[in-house]
C-alpha cells in the first residue's frame, strides 16, 4: 500500500512540473519580443565584447574585459565561451553551448551553462535572442523576452557614442529600460601571473 501511495506522489510531482514548464512557455509567448528578421550565424560566430549589461547574479564576480565567443559546430550547434576579469583580479572562463529554437531567423537562441547531463531540464536554458545587429555584424543586442536580460555587444572593445546611444533609442522601444544598464570596463589590466578560473 505504501508503495502505491509513493508512486501517485511522484506522479503528482511529474504532471505538475509538466504543467508548471507549459505555464512558462505561455508567459514567454505572452511577453514576445520582436527580433531582427535574420542571422547569419557564420558572420555572428566569433568574438564580441561586452560593452555594457543589465547587472545580473551569474556576471556579479566580474569587474571587466569580459567576451564572449562563438563557435559553430555540427548539427547547428553552437559553444559559448565566456571569459571576463574577475574582481580579485584572476580570470575567469566558462563554457557553454547555445541551440537555435527559430531556424527561420537564426535570432533566437537558448543558452546553457549546466553540465550535459541536465540538458533536459527546461530550468538550465536561457533565452538569447538577438533584438539588434548591425549591417557589418560590427555590434549586437541581445535580451529575452521577459525584459530581465540585456546585454550590448561589438566587435571592439569600444563603441564610439553616437552608435551606443543610438542602440540605447532601439532597445528602449523594444521595452527595455536603458538607465539600468551599467558600462563594463574593457582593456582592465590584470593580476600578473593571474591563473584562469575554469567553471
Amino acid at each position: 500500500m505504501k508503495k502505491s501511495v509513493w508512486f501517485v506522489n511522484i506522479l503528482t510531482i511529474l504532471v505538475l512540473s509538466a504543467a508548471a514548464v507549459v505555464s512558462v512557455k505561455a508567459q514567454k509567448t505572452q511577453n514576445d519580443l520582436a527580433t531582427v528578421p535574420k542571422v547569419d550565424l557564420k558572420r555572428y560566430a566569433g568574438k564580441w565584447f561586452e560593452i555594457a549589461r543589465y547587472p545580473n547574479k551569474f556576471q556579479e564576480k566580474c569587474a571587466g574585459n569580459t567576451t564572449a565567443t562563438y563557435t559553430l559546430k555540427a548539427n547547428n550547434k553552437i559553444e559559448v565561451l565566456n571569459e571576463c576579469l574577475k574582481k580579485n583580479g584572476l580570470m575567469d572562463k566558462a563554457k557553454g553551448d547555445a541551440k537555435i529554437i527559430d531556424k527561420n531567423t537564426n535570432a533566437k537562441l537558448e543558452v546553457r551553462f549546466a553540465p550535459a547531463l541536465l540538458s533536459f531540464i527546461p530550468a538550465v536554458w536561457g533565452d538569447y535572442w538577438i533584438i539588434d545587429l548591425d549591417d557589418d555584424y560590427k555590434y549586437a543586442a541581445v535580451g529575452d523576452p521577459k525584459r530581465k536580460y540585456l546585454w550590448i555587444l561589438s566587435r571592439t572593445p569600444e563603441l564610439d557614442d553616437a552608435t551606443y546611444q543610438n542602440i540605447l533609442r532601439r532597445v528602449e522601444k523594444l521595452g527595455f529600460n536603458p538607465g539600468k544598464l551599467d558600462k563594463t570596463p574593457q582593456n582592465v589590466q590584470a593580476v600578473k601571473g593571474a591563473v584562469v578560473d575554469k567553471q
